[in-house]
């Protein structure tokens, strides 16, 4: 199906193109543009993004070095200028890329549904955690963070089954990470994990009205009364309690009116953890294993970090870092959804990266590319070596 194109247009033709065409006529992201279009923008940022360029400049001089090829790469534009890219970036609206995203998060997420999630439950389970991209003040006034810098922080909501993004909000870096959880969809039978920097009690009977469950940490004046204790085997398990009971401060128990469960549970180093969960049917083993499973949100934001350019920007406005955090996370959901659609299951996101990130000018199918050598080709070519010796 793909002989003869280039890895980055074999890439690129796992895109919706029609739903990227009406994402642009929603913003009119193409509106008086005559050369340089919506869709060349996108193309020259997740160039940018695949192949690890580091500025408008090297951009620019790899793309023009390959400038007979860019009709084939998907192109329709004679040739990449860094002052239009930076234009663009500057000025087309980033929700265009924002809604995209969303489309090609809609696309990965059935694939990735039945992925193992290392424990035994079957029920939808996100981690939701938000990580903080520093910037310079003088070059970002537009986001605030302290008195000497600017950030902005990435809210993230992470289907664990799978690692992909199923909710992400961009704020500055003033804006409180619980504010944010006002903005998510809940799904009723749905597991949320969160740390306590998200123990807002109103917001988590919100959580429990949605019919969903929560499980986070509790703090150490979290004020609690119990009713009722589950029996628990301190020689089997490192189970220490699993109560039932209320909130006692008077603000907190009328933002949560309802029963809460305690489970206290001690790590391999001894420390006492103690969680709040608003179910009640799980074992209080498995409250701690799923509390667990957050590390996942953790390795994400790393992964993005280290492996995509996110952390230094090729634009100082709002707007143009936007576009590229957006263009960003494109780029990671579509090498998602490539990994699962030729069946790269040997391979992880990271050296599927890699491996694109070196053979984007190659014409070779992406899963031959992708496709481990096998024992038997390694020794077929022992006798030859020895003869050649």
């Amino acid at each position: 199906m793909h002989q003869g194109k280039l890895v980055f247009s074999q890439l690129m033709a796992y895109l919706p193109m029609s739903t990227f065409r009406r994402c642009v006529a929603k913003h009119r992201g193409d509106h008086k543009v005559k050369d340089f279009s919506c869709l060349d923008q996108f193309f020259a940022m997740a160039f940018a993004q695949l192949t690890y360029r580091e500025s408008l400049r090297d951009i620019e001089v790899n793309l023009r070095a390959q400038a007979n090829r860019l009709y084939h790469m998907g192109f329709r534009c004679s040739t990449i200028s860094r002052n239009t890219l930076a234009n663009a970036n500057a000025t087309r609206p980033w929700q265009i890329y924002a809604d995209f995203a969303q489309h090609l998060i809609g696309m990965a997420r059935p694939l990735y549904a039945k992925e193992p999630l290392g424990i035994d439950l079957d029920a939808a389970v996100y981690a939701f955690d938000a990580s903080t991209i520093d910037l310079c003040l003088s070059l970002h006034p537009w986001a605030p963070f302290r008195s000497t810098k600017a950030a902005i922080k990435l809210h993230t909501l992470l289907d664990l089954h799978g690692s992909i993004p199923s909710f992400i909000h961009i704020t500055d870096g003033k804006t409180h990470e619980v504010n944010v959880m006002d903005d998510l969809v809940l799904e009723a039978g749905a597991f949320y994990l969160l740390d306590r920097g998200y123990l807002d009690f109103k917001r988590l009977y919100v959580i429990h009205q949605a019919q969903a469950f929560f499980v986070t940490r509790a703090k150490s004046n979290t004020q609690f009364k119990r009713r009722y204790s589950n029996p628990v085997d301190r020689n089997t398990s490192n189970v220490i309690c699993d109560q039932i009971g209320v909130l006692t401060v008077f603000y907190s128990s009328k933002d949560y009116p309802a029963a809460l469960r305690r489970v206290v549970v001690k790590d391999e180093t001894g420390k006492r953890i103690t969680f709040l969960t608003n179910n009640f049917a799980l074992k209080p083993e498995l409250i701690a294993d799923l509390y667990r499973q957050r590390w996942k949100v953790e390795l994400f934001f790393k992964w993005i970090k280290q492996h995509l350019r996110i952390k230094a920007f090729l634009g100082t406005s709002e707007n143009a870092v936007k576009t590229q955090i957006w263009i960003a996370v494109c780029t990671y959901v579509l090498i998602a959804i490539t990994k699962k659609r030729l069946h790269l299951e040997h391979h992880s996101l990271y050296e599927i990266l890699q491996i694109l990130s070196l053979t984007m000018f190659e014409q070779t199918p992406i899963n031959q590319l992708l496709t481990p050598p096998s024992a038997d080709s390694d020794l077929s070519s022992e006798p030859q070596q020895l003869v050649l010796l």
